[in-house]
């Protein structure tokens, strides 16, 4: 169980340090709707991330009981992680490059709570660097063949890491109130600037360390 823990945490973290849903969970505050279309896409999240990790754990238990205890679950942190580090590398050479905002930001003023819950679910269950990370951690906690009781707690534990950061906005304004926007809007700011070498980084890293897990694995 605890090498399972170790093994998510990091993913969760990378998840979380995402600037996809953190930037938009900022910018809902300013909008009209703050509290209702917040709510809404902090559930999208928190659903699109629990959604794909529990499909990875169910497919994961599925072929470790046809299977037995081959080397499969070797070959999938391998391959992740080669795709991990590519996407990495990729963002790392087209950082100064993603300027533009995309139109769904642009647009997100006039989002209610239902779109909000969409936008949400959209970001975390369609971004391809979002499923990889899940994906990782449900293949991570499906082949530890852990029960269903230790299961579910990993998939808690790798989910409210990975949405930590796209509830803190919300929960920092029921705190301070209007006085905590200025300063979210400097982070929103510097995320949209800075994010993309940050991410290139982490992403790499982990990449690498799944690619040499598996390896040590086979």
């Amino acid at each position: 169980m605890n090498d399972v823990i170790a093994e998510v945490v990091p993913l969760g973290v990378v998840v979380a340090a995402s600037p996809f849903p953190v930037i938009p969970a900022i910018l809902l505050l300013f909008t009209p709707r703050a509290v209702a279309t917040s709510v809404g896409f902090i559930a999208g999240w928190v659903i699109g991330i629990v959604s794909t990790t529990t499909a990875f754990v169910l497919l994961a238990t599925v072929v470790e009981m046809r299977e037995g205890p081959p080397t499969w679950a070797s070959w999938a942190r391998i391959v992740l992680g080669v795709i991990l580090v590519a996407i990495g590398v990729r963002q790392w050479v087209q950082r100064r490059t993603q300027t533009d905002t995309p139109a769904w930001l642009a647009s997100i003023d006039g989002l209610t709570a239902s779109a909000a819950l969409r936008l949400g679910l959209l970001l975390s269950a369609a971004n391809p660097k979002i499923v990889l990370l899940a994906a990782a951690a449900g293949l991570a906690i499906g082949a530890a063949e852990l029960g269903s009781a230790r299961a579910v707690v990993a998939t808690v534990v790798f989910t409210v890491i990975a949405s930590s950061t796209v509830a803190l906005p919300l929960l920092l304004h029921a705190v301070f109130g209007e006085r905590i926007l200025r300063p979210l809007a400097a982070v929103r700011s510097w995320l949209q600037e800075n994010n993309a070498a940050m991410m290139s980084i982490v992403i790499t890293a982990i990449g690498v360390v799944l690619t040499l897990k598996g390896l040590a694995g086979l």
